[in-house]
C-alpha cells in the first residue's frame, strides 16, 4: 500500500494486540502504526513482530521499530523487510548516516518517517529532513521534552515545533507530523492540540486511542468559513484587490489555493 501525502491522523496500535488491528483500522484514521516500541513490553516484543501483518486493512500500514543501538533494532528491522509496509517510524532519529544506510536498506517503496525525540534530533533536523527516502519528520514531542528536561507545554514547545515545520519546507518533503495529546478523557485537549499544530503548518498529529482520530481530522480539515473565503478569494481576479476590506495578492491567493487543495485530499 503506497501512502498518500496527505497523512492526518495516523493511529497507533500495539504490535502484539492483533485482536485489534482490524477494529483500529475503521476508526477513521487514514494510516495505521503498528508499534514494536513504547507499546509493546520488554517480553512480548518477538510476539509483537511474529503478529505483524498488513492484509487487515487498505489503509497504510507504518511500522515504529525499535531504535537503533537496542537488542531489538536488527529483528525488527528483519520483520519489516518481509512485508509489503508503506512506511517505517524509526525513533531517537538523531544520526543523519545512520538513517541514509537505513533508508537505502528500505528501498524507494517504504516511506521513512524521522521520529525526532531529542535535542540531538532537532538539532540535525534540517539534515536528516534531506535524507532521500525520508517523507516526514514526526515529532515525538513527550519524550523531547524528558529529554531538555522541559515542561509538555504549546508554548514551550513552539520553537521545536517551528524548527521542524522549517526543516520539512527546506527539504521540500510533506510538512511535519505532530506528538500525541496523553490526555484521554477529555477530547477538547486533542482538539486544541491539533488545532495549534495546523496553525503552526504541521500537517497532522499522531492520535493513541480511536477516540482521537475525529477530533484531528477535523482539526486539519478546512473548516466552512476557510472554504468560503477561498472561494472568494480565488474569484476576486487577477492583481491586488481587495476581499472584506483586507488586501487580496498571490501570496493570498496561494493560501487560498491551499486550503481548497486539502480540501480535495480529504
Amino acid at each position: 500500500m503506497v501512502m498518500s501525502d496527505a497523512i492526518r491522523a495516523p493511529l497507533f496500535v500495539p504490535a502484539d494486540r492483533p485482536d485489534i488491528f482490524a477494529k483500529a483500522s475503521r476508526s477513521g484514521t487514514d494510516a495505521i502504526i503498528l508499534d514494536l516500541e513504547d507499546a509493546v513490553s520488554r517480553d512480548n516484543k518477538e510476539a509483537a513482530r511474529a503478529a505483524l501483518t498488513c492484509d487487515f486493512t487498505e489503509l497504510p500500514v507504518i511500522v515504529r521499530i525499535n531504535p537503533p543501538r537496542t537488542p531489538w533494532h536488527a529483528a525488527d528491522l528483519a520483520a519489516v523487510a518481509s512485508l509489503p509496509v508503506a512506511g517505517l517510524m524509526l525513533p531517537k532519529s538523531e544520526d543523519p548516516a545512520l538513517i541514509t544506510d537505513l533508508a537505502e536498506t528500505l528501498g524507494p517503496d517504504v516511506a521513512l518517517l524521522a521520529l525526532i525525540e531529542s535535542a540531538a534530533g532537532l538539532a540535525a533536523a534540517r539534515d536528516i529532513a534531506a535524507v532521500p527516502g525520508v517523507t516526514h519528520l514526526v515529532f515525538g514531542s513527550i519524550d523531547f521534552c524528558a529529554d531538555i528536561g522541559a515542561a509538555h507545554q504549546r508554548e514551550v514547545l513552539l520553537p521545536a515545533r517551528s524548527e521542524l515545520v522549517l526543516a520539512a519546507r527546506l527539504a521540500g518533503i510533506c510538512a511535519p507530523i505532530d506528538g500525541v495529546t496523553a490526555q484521554l478523557d477529555d477530547l477538547t485537549e486533542t482538539q486544541a492540540d491539533a488545532a495549534h499544530a495546523r496553525a503552526l503548518g504541521m500537517s497532522g498529529k499522531l492520535c493513541i486511542h480511536p477516540r482521537q482520530v475525529g477530533e484531528v481530522q477535523r482539526a486539519f480539515a478546512p473548516s466552512a468559513i476557510e472554504i468560503h473565503w477561498a472561494k472568494r478569494v480565488l474569484a476576486s481576479g487577477d492583481g491586488a484587490t481587495t476581499v472584506d476590506g483586507a488586501m487580496v495578492d498571490e501570496p493570498v491567493r496561494l493560501r487560498a489555493r491551499a486550503i481548497l487543495g486539502a480540501l480535495a485530499t480529504a
